[in-house]
């Protein structure tokens, strides 16, 4: 790796570079190893954090496929080649710069553990598809899977398989891989949540147990207000502070809308997910009229519709 590039990213302190961009400090939702930092005219939330190897790294809340190092921060909200970093993060190094207070920053954070440098790995050899044949036979349209609603949060790793990432407050968790007949999760990589991205002016949380019932989900009832939330058929401790958290950032007299399957794990996430609700949200219970799923009930209403060929389980 280029020696400079890896100065960068190591021996800048990300939450002060962007301290001095304008971005806020978030004591209330950092925690040790995991730094929550808001643009407030942009409205971007970032969450920063540091891997083994020392490099920080970051994601944006609002878009996920916004996410990496320093040199990818920079080149995302200024344009410029990487030749443009070089010169904007130099006078860094140098200490040329007149840095922001430290109180606006985090001086030390927690490292992250090398399984989720592993993991981080992996998802970077993955890519951003628009499409998806696999999809498409599952009644996912071309114009869903690019939507910005979902950009970024579906994938495709070198062997053509569907990746959907998974985040916590620390960052990338892991990622579910899946295809034709094939359901797995990489190792090293914790079930935590996936989600689609956050926009201004949501009003309206969809929780479903995968990421294919959440974009039926979405081509069914979705509206442009409405953001998703995935765990993966699981409930652990970790998860329901995800989801708290989730339905906590709906304004008041928002709308969770507990989309689970049609069968008894179905009823039972969603009996338990709905103590977590704050009062000032709705809470209400969907289930699917065709079939067990939403993915079921938008195949079941394809085919009755004539337009099923060449879709399949």
């Amino acid at each position: 790796m280029d020696k400079e590039l890896a100065r960068f990213k190591s021996e800048i302190n990300l939450t002060e570079y962007a301290a001095g961009k304008g971005y806020q400090l978030d004591r209330k939702e950092s925690s040790g190893n995991s730094i929550v930092m808001r643009e407030p005219v942009s409205n971007d939330k970032v969450i920063m954090s540091k891997g083994g190897q020392g490099h920080w790294t970051y994601f944006s809340v609002r878009d996920r496929s916004d996410n990496g190092s320093i040199i990818d921060f920079v080149q995302k909200r200024s344009g410029v080649t990487l030749g443009g970093v070089r010169l904007e993060l130099r006078p860094w190094l140098a200490g040329e710069i007149d840095r922001p207070s430290p109180e606006q920053y985090r001086q030390d954070v927690k490292v992250v553990g090398k399984d989720r440098q592993k993991v981080r790995t992996a998802f970077d050899r993955t890519r951003i598809i628009t499409d998806s044949r696999y999809l498409n036979s599952r009644g996912i349209t071309r114009e869903t899977i690019a939507s910005e609603r979902f950009r970024g949060m579906v994938r495709m790793d070198e062997r053509q398989n569907l990746v959907f990432p998974h985040y916590d407050r620390q960052g990338l968790a892991g990622f579910e891989v899946k295809n034709s007949g094939f359901t797995g999760f990489v190792k090293h990589g914790e079930k935590r949540a996936w989600q689609s991205n956050f926009m201004p002016g949501d009003k309206r949380l969809v929780l479903t147990e995968s990421a294919i019932d959440a974009m039926s989900y979405h081509q069914l009832k979705g509206d442009p207000h409405t953001r998703y939330m995935s765990t993966g058929g699981q409930f652990s401790e970790a998860q329901r502070e995800l989801v708290k958290e989730a339905m906590q950032s709906l304004p008041k007299g928002g709308q969770v809308v507990l989309a689970f399957d049609n069968d008894a794990p179905g009823h039972r996430y969603a009996q338990e997910f709905s103590k977590l609700a704050p009062r000032y949200v709705r809470v209400l219970r969907s289930v699917p009229v065709i079939g067990k799923d939403w993915n079921e009930q938008l195949m079941g209403l394809l085919k009755k519709r004539g337009l099923s060929k060449g879709m399949s389980r």
